[in-house]
């Protein structure tokens, strides 16, 4: 006969591993846990995954947020968790406020992961989860972790089914923390603590941020003796004299002692008393300004259950209290209206340290010393941050869907190659000129240096060339023959005047005439023309 268990039938491993997988496919699928415990599609998962119990979605109890509003939110948290440490260190105030609007659900796990430090800590011990987890355990510890396995959100289809994927995460999350504070090992509050973070995260994920809340956020509460908690009962009923005196009075009347009625609120983060819309919202501005949230929480509770004298008439009584505030009315519990109410209380960081400091007097002067001395506490991600200043690979995000974009095309880019090409040659240095011998050479130069003879001259030829001057006496006779001119070989097209010029000017020295005989005016007309050309180039 099947064992039921929980009020569903309970299915053992053995089943689990033989199920045909013909058959969960065939089924609209509500999670592989959810199937296999007998949850068929008669009974739809909310949007949180829960399929039933008192932390189901309801549109009473939770506040709708607009699609086009969450892409908006979507975008703004994608930039942050980009430049995570510059908007921390200086713009923490925008951070503060969107925490409080409230996370978009798509990055809830990757802001809690950031706002927790478990993505710095993370980073900083690679490998020291798979090194836990790889390793047996005290079994002390391991016989009561799974005996709680089935006790956390049981109508959540993560958990749902006896020893599915949801129940092994958190078994080996929970384990991996005795072994990483076996001074402190197991407490039975951390396990729904552990299992709100594996539904948002990985399994490492979930423990670092789980560290971090036992360490950084809620030192002590899971330490033998809970001295911790005892301390902050007694800061709550402190903080409550001055947020609603008569709430105070009527505990005092009936001496209802803290720690009857805000153990499981604090130790658990209210994860096991608010709807689950609203766990999330208090989840959301808790791991950014720290424990005072959680106070905050208490204090409206208790205020909106004992705060008018309506509501005591009722309640005449330490049971009928008691009754009361383990039955709030949903009105008090739900999320819009519980987020301003949060808002609203005057409670600081600084009252709860001012008052944390007079306890801990008042506990020395009546009970001694406090056996476990914890950590100082730190309220909220930047002071985490800053005690602990990251690196900057610590926070560089690990995609796990990465996608190939195609390279734009080169004609988009051919623009600015150019305008680059041309900034390049314009920054190029000059080189310096090489020495070019001069192609215009006076009479007097060496006939080596003339590497062409002069081009036909532009200017009108002088009436005075072929006259002799009388009184100037002619060059000595040269015994050898004037070699023809040799001009490279141009063809432009000119126009007859230019070619009338130039024939004169080329014109062999006249046959009456010996070649000897060539006037020094001649001459001097000659280096005129040249030197003129040496000015014009």
């Amino acid at each position: 006969m099947a064992k039921t268990e929980n009020g569903r039938p309970s299915v053992d491993m053995g089943s689990i591993r033989t199920l045909n997988s013909s058959h969960m496919e065939d089924e609209s699928s509500l999670g592989s846990d959810s199937e296999i415990n007998g949850f068929t599609s008669e009974r739809q998962a909310d949007r949180y995954g829960f399929i039933g119990g008192a932390q189901q979605y309801s549109e009473e109890s939770a506040q709708d947020v607009p699609p086009e509003v969450l892409r908006q939110r979507e975008v703004k948290w994608l930039d942050m968790l980009s430049h995570w440490d510059k908007w921390m260190i200086k713009r923490f105030n925008k951070v503060r406020l969107r925490c409080q609007k409230g996370i978009p659900p798509a990055l809830r796990g990757r802001a809690w992961l950031y706002l927790s430090g478990g993505k710095v800590k993370r980073e900083q011990n690679q490998g020291k989860f798979q090194e836990l987890d790889s390793q047996p355990g005290d079994p002390k510890w391991l016989d009561v972790i799974e005996k709680d396995l089935h006790r956390q959100f049981p109508f959540h289809e993560m958990f749902v089914s006896r020893g599915g994927h949801g129940q092994q995460d958190l078994f080996r999350v929970l384990k991996a923390y005795t072994l990483y504070r076996p001074e402190e090992g197991y407490c039975q509050a951390q396990a729904p603590i552990a299992a709100v973070l594996l539904m948002h995260m990985p399994a490492e994920d979930a423990f670092w941020g789980l560290v971090q809340i036992c360490e950084k956020y809620l030192p002590g509460y899971y330490s033998p003796g809970l001295e911790a908690i005892q301390l902050d009962g007694e800061i709550l009923f402190a903080l409550l004299r001055r947020v609603s005196p008569l709430a105070f009075r009527h505990l005092e009347k009936y001496k209802i002692d803290p720690i009857l009625y805000m153990t499981e609120w604090f130790m658990c983060a209210f994860s096991r008393t608010l709807p689950w819309a609203s766990v999330l919202r208090v989840w959301d501005m808790f791991l950014c300004d720290g424990v005072k949230i959680i106070f905050r929480v208490g204090l409206v509770l208790l205020k909106c259950t004992l705060g008018t004298r309506e509501k005591l008439k009722t309640c005449q009584g330490l049971y009928e209290t008691m009754e009361l505030l383990r039955a709030i009315d949903p009105r008090y519990m739900q999320e819009g209206f519980l987020v301003r109410e949060i808002l609203e209380v005057p409670v600081t960081a600084r009252d709860v340290e001012k008052e944390h400091h007079t306890q801990v007097k008042r506990w020395k002067k009546n009970r001694g010393e406090l056996n476990f001395k914890p950590a100082p506490r730190m309220h909220g991600a930047r002071i985490i941050m800053l005690a602990e200043p990251p690196r900057r690979q610590d926070l560089q995000q690990n995609p796990t869907i990465v996608l190939e974009v195609p390279e734009p095309p080169q004609k988009l880019n051919k623009g600015k190659e150019e305008r680059k090409s041309k900034k390049k040659k314009s920054m190029k240095k000059p080189t310096a000129l090489e020495e070019i011998p001069n192609p215009y050479p006076l009479p007097t130069d060496p006939p080596s240096q003339s590497l062409n003879p002069p081009p036909p001259s532009l200017n009108p030829p002088s009436p005075f060339l072929d006259l002799p001057s009388p009184s100037l006496a002619p060059p000595p006779p040269s015994s050898d023959p004037p070699s023809p001119p040799q001009y490279a070989s141009v063809t432009p097209e000119t126009s007859p005047e230019t070619e009338t010029n130039s024939n004169h000017q080329q014109s062999a020295p006249p046959t009456g005439l010996p070649a000897a005989k060539e006037s020094a005016l001649q001459q001097s007309t000659q280096s005129l023309s040249s030197s003129e050309q040496d000015t014009y180039l």
